[in-house]
């Protein structure tokens, strides 16, 4: 089934060109426009499935700008950044922003495709190696916590709070039920509240969005405070009185 999406991109020819393609390969291209003082707003106006975003600059200052709008005004709206070969900091940032994916300027249209197609269902759409670095990017200490961090893990159980850790560290739901000691129904419904409750989308986000808050930090402070259960204490057992002899 086709993507119904939107092309944004610095240069109109390459939106134009790009979603002439997509379009001979059975997607709705709802409108293909160059990035504006409005272009977040169209986005927003338009509702697609799925907005693919270039950009030339990923790591200049408030270029995901209009992710943030059209995730916050559109949350179900599933953003794929178009972008040159990025470093990890870039990547981060675009997911941080709320993006649900990033592909090379240089990619194939089947690469593009495939992007959008895992993005509309909310997994991560982006290249292994490049999901390695922009993880360590996000997950980097000097992440400054704040009062959201502190709001969201209060909205959180002890559980769920492990599971969001795990999610962070890249295990997959066999990992996450594998070291729980759950079944994998069991954890895939634990992530499933988690993201419902921190209001994402994929699990990317939920990452990004504890990395940005400092909540990540703030679940390993509970944690390292919440004291150890101790084993119960072993008493002897008491002698038996001896038995009385008749006499």
């Amino acid at each position: 089934m086709g993507v119904r999406l939107m092309v944004v991109d610095d240069h109109r020819l390459l939106a134009e060109a790009l979603a002439s393609a997509l379009k001979l390969r059975g997607h709705r291209v709802l409108a293909a426009a160059a990035p504006s003082a409005g272009a977040a707003d169209l986005v927003v106006s338009r509702a697609p499935e799925v907005c693919l975003l270039g950009t030339a600059s990923p790591a200049e200052p408030g270029v995901f700008d209009p992710v943030v709008q059209i995730k916050k005004e559109r949350p179900q709206v599933a953003v794929v950044v178009l972008g040159p070969v990025p470093s990890p900091r870039g990547i981060a940032a675009a997911f941080a922003a709320g993006a649900s994916g990033y592909v090379r300027h240089d990619e194939r249209i089947e690469g593009v495709e495939r992007a959008m197609m895992k993005a509309r269902a909310g997994e991560a759409a982006v290249a292994p190696q490049l999901l390695q670095g922009a993880f360590a990017e996000l997950l980097n200490p000097a992440a400054q916590p704040d009062d959201e961090g502190a709001r969201l893990l209060r909205m959180l159980t002890p559980r769920e709070v492990e599971v969001l850790v795990r999610v962070a560290e890249g295990e997959d739901t066999r990992l996450i039920a594998a070291g729980m000691g759950i079944a994998p129904s069991t954890a895939r419904t634990h992530v499933q509240r988690v993201l419902m409750k921190l209001g994402v989308g994929s699990r990317l986000e939920a990452a990004a969005l504890a990395a940005r808050t400092g909540l990540l930090d703030r679940a390993a402070s509970r944690r390292l405070a919440s004291p150890a259960p101790q084993p119960p204490s072993l008493q002897p057992p008491s002698p038996k009185p001896p038995a009385s002899s008749a006499p």
